[in-house]
């Protein structure tokens, strides 16, 4: 059984807040989307966003909130959404200690610390929030040395392959698959 926890987690800097999504941020959150998705090819999606409308965004955003064991976290500078973290846990008690963990964060505050911000204050929730997540997992473009780098500086490994990954403009892009394990158990 899976018990409900109050998660909450933030993070102030001198110009940068770090939180929870909330359904009030749906409308943002979906332009937000858009930009990003326009701007690299790291994305699943691209210039369109996720396709959602404005009220079930809010309701996905209000779903994960009350979810105990999964977290959509803002990365925000002077209000504007700037970066994102999504992370989905499974819905059954034999996959709820593992999810799956995704970020973006603008073009322009790239190499910034947006994203290991948001690692940080996930990585926090995690741990203080009596989530029992065991495992996050991730997948990144192998050419995304970037972002491949920043995982493995949070303890982040590669776990395999993924051919065919993404198919942008009539070329293959293959993923790898990583994954961190936060207690250190057992295969």
């Amino acid at each position: 059984m899976i018990k409900k926890v109050k998660k909450t987690p933030s993070l102030e800097t001198t110009d940068r807040i770090i939180r929870e999504a909330r359904p009030d941020d749906a409308k943002d959150f979906l332009s937000y989307l858009k930009t990003v998705g326009g701007e690299s090819d790291n994305l699943t999606f691209g210039v369109e966003g996720v396709a959602m409308e404005v009220e079930l965004e809010a309701h996905h955003l209000e779903e994960m909130m009350l979810s105990p064991n999964s977290l959509q976290l803002l990365a925000l500078e002077d209000d504007k959404i700037i970066g994102s973290l999504t992370f989905i846990a499974g819905k059954r008690e034999r996959i709820a200690h593992a999810g799956e963990m995704a970020i973006s964060v603008l073009q322009e505050h790239w190499g910034q610390g947006v994203g290991s911000a948001l690692i940080v204050a996930f990585l926090t929730w995690i741990g203080s929030a009596g989530t029992g997540i065991r495992k996050v997992n991730l997948l990144v473009r192998e050419d995304n040395e970037r972002a491949i780098n920043l995982y493995k500086r949070y303890g982040f490994v590669n776990e395999g392959r993924r051919s065919r990954m993404f198919l942008l403009d009539g070329q293959f892009v293959h993923g790898i698959h990583m994954g961190l394990e936060i207690d250190g158990g057992t295969t």
